[in-house]
Order: structure tokens, then C-alpha cells, then sequence
């Protein structure tokens, strides 16, 4: 063949002439494919797995009572694990996210209590201290360069030693005296933790709480120009940047964004217990994370969804409770997790290999 015939293009059709064709780089992959890109479709179906398994295996399970607590736990990690997703999508990590949902919770607390202010008082502040811990730990990987690993490890060590050391200088105990006397505590109540009845079942408020985040992180991620610079800074900061993408304002929003869950849960704890203990929170920046891995968010960033997390914390919270449901030690819960973990990854890795095969 000379080289005029291997350089002549492919004739087309006529319109209306035939059946279109193509070069191979527009066919359109097949619908299976197509889903299995989605990040959240392989802990959707592990979701169910799990789901299915708990209800053989415990049938209490299978009654509204046992289902509402279910969720009240997976909403407890998911409203968290949402932030950190976002987080993890622009490529960075916060390990202080744990200790900095008791130092919420601490500053709201005793602020309101050692001051006889109104409650909401020390909702406000604590907000501001969350946001602001948030603004710092982003501040400090932009402004350095190094690894938010190190950074946020660094904040966690020195949150943990505060929340323990100030709530024994200013309580002289290791927790916080109890606030629900105090003015405004009813009304904040029934914002962070109030229950309501559906069809003779409890459910906590803050499971409708992680629904409207989950939505409105998805409509972030998917439909504004915020979400488009979430996915470029986690992909390719530079390149991001060279493009116009904010990055800084970008990765230190998100941090913050982090601080806000952090807020919101640590409100939830304060106003559900009355009272806070200062050496709570460590290990949970894990969970938070696990719950996005398992989710579909991907460790070097650049991938993921709000959805995945959703499933992922409903896995975690249906292995906890399941575990008690069906009477078994719930010594091997962490073992559960480590299985889930290293099996969502290995999924994850099985679904970008297929996907993206041709």
C-alpha cells in the first residue's frame, strides 16, 4: 500500500445514506462499562451485599427500630466522611478531622457554661473556631508545600493534647458539665439532634441532615464551576492552575469545608449527651477516611463522587450494629472494617482497570 492510500481519509456517508461511520475513537462504550466508570457503583453493590447478609444473618435486623439505628450510625461517620471525600477529590487528606469534632463540641461547651451564656453564644463561636482550624490546615499545605499527611498530623497531635489539657484547667475534670439547663439548649436540640416518629420508629434528624449534604455535595461536584475546580486541583494542580483554576482558594475551601463537618457533628455530640469528653475523637479521622476510599475516592485524588461515601458510611454503620444484631463479639468489628477497606480498594482498582479497558 503506498503511502497517498494509507493517508486517504475514510469516506463518509451521505446523510440519510447508511449507517454512520467512525474511526473507533468516537464508538461509544457499552452501557456496562459506562456504569462501572461511576466511582460509586462498586460500594453500591457491596452496600447491598453487606445489607443482605445482615439481614440472614440477624434477623432483627429487619425491623424499623434496628434499621433507623443503622442509619443513625451511618449518619453520624457520613456527614463527616462527605468533606472528606471533597477533600480527598482535590487531592489532600486532613487527619485532624476526628479530635477537631471534640473541639467543637469543648468550645461550645464550655464557653457557654464558664461564661452563663446563651447556648447558642458558643454554637457561634465554636463554628468560627471549627472554620478557622480548617482555614489554617489549608492554609499551611498551600503556603509550604508539604504533605497535608504531615500538616494535619500535626494539628491532630496538637488539638488532642488541648482538648485534654484545657477542659481539665477549666473544668478541672476530663469532660465538660452538663449544659442542658442552660438557655437555648432546647431550640439547638432540635436542630442537631432531634428525633422524630415515622410510623412508630424513631429517626434522628441527623439522618435527613446527611441526605440534604449528600444532595447538595452532589449537585456541587456535578453542576457548578467549584466542583469542576474540586476534580482539576486533584488531578493536576499545576496544570490546574495554569488554566485559571483558584488552587489555593480551592484546596483551603475545602479544608474548611472539613471544619464545617466537624462543627455540625461535634454540635450533634454536645447536644445529644449534654456533655462532651475531652479524650474522644481519636481514630475517627480513619473511619471518615475509609468511608471515602470505600466510597470510590481515590488516594492520589482527581476521582470520586458524594454518592460513594454514602454508601460506604452505611456500610460501616450496618457492619457495627450488625455485628451486635446478631450476637456476635463485637471485638471483630475493626477486622469487619480492615476487610471492607482492603476489598473496596482492590474493587476499586478491578473497576478503573475495566472501565477504562477498550
Amino acid at each position: 500500500m503506498s503511502m497517498a492510500q494509507q493517508a486517504e481519509p475514510a469516506v463518509t456517508a451521505p446523510s440519510g445514506s447508511g449507517p454512520k461511520q467512525t474511526d473507533g475513537r468516537t464508538v461509544r462504550r457499552p452501557l456496562a462499562l459506562r456504569l462501572l466508570a461511576r466511582p460509586e457503583v462498586g460500594v453500591f453493590l457491596g452496600a447491598a451485599a453487606v445489607l443482605v447478609f445482615f439481614l440472614i444473618a440477624a434477623p432483627s435486623v429487619r425491623q424499623g427500630s434496628s434499621m433507623a439505628t443503622i442509619l443513625y450510625q451511618s449518619s453520624t461517620i457520613g456527614i463527616m466522611a462527605l468533606p472528606v471525600a471533597l477533600l480527598m477529590i482535590g487531592g489532600e487528606f486532613d487527619l485532624s478531622s476526628g479530635v477537631a469534632v471534640i473541639s467543637s463540641a469543648l468550645t461550645a461547651s464550655m464557653l457557654s457554661y464558664q461564661l452563663t451564656l446563651n447556648v447558642w453564644t458558643g454554637v457561634i463561636v465554636a463554628l468560627a473556631v471549627s472554620l478557622g482550624i480548617g482555614a489554617f490546615n489549608g492554609w499551611m499545605v498551600v503556603r509550604t508545600g508539604l504533605p497535608s499527611f504531615l500538616i494535619t498530623l500535626g494539628t491532630f497531635l496538637i488539638l488532642q493534647g488541648v482538648n485534654l489539657a484545657v477542659t481539665k484547667w477549666v473544668t478541672g475534670n476530663v469532660a465538660t458539665d452538663d449544659i442542658s439547663d442552660m438557655d437555648g439548649f432546647a431550640q439547638a436540640k432540635k436542630i442537631f439532634a432531634s428525633s422524630f416518629d415515622v410510623g412508630g420508629v424513631q429517626v434522628k434528624i441527623t439522618i435527613v441532615w446527611w441526605l440534604v449534604f449528600a444532595a447538595l455535595a452532589t449537585w456541587v461536584l456535578l453542576r457548578t464551576k467549584y466542583g469542576n475546580w474540586i476534580f482539576a486541583v486533584g488531578g493536576d494542580k499545576e496544570s490546574a492552575r495554569a488554566v485559571g483554576v483558584p488552587v489555593n482558594f480551592t484546596k483551603i475551601t475545602l479544608f474548611m469545608l472539613v471544619g464545617l463537618g466537624a462543627w455540625f457533628v461535634g454540635m450533634h455530640n454536645l447536644f445529644s449527651f449534654n456533655t462532651v469528653q475531652s479524650g474522644e475523637g481519636v481514630s475517627n479521622e480513619l473511619i471518615y477516611i475509609a468511608a471515602a476510599v470505600i466510597g470510590g475516592c481515590l488516594l492520589t485524588g482527581g476521582y470520586g463522587s458524594a454518592i460513594g461515601p454514602v454508601f460506604g458510611a452505611f456500610m460501616f454503620g450496618m457492619v457495627n450494629q450488625g455485628i451486635v444484631y446478631a450476637g456476635w463479639n463485637p471485638d471483630w468489628f475493626k477486622a469487619f472494617l480492615g476487610v471492607m477497606l482492603l476489598g473496596a480498594v482492590l474493587i476499586n482498582l478491578w473497576v478503573q482497570r475495566t472501565a477504562t479497558r477498550r
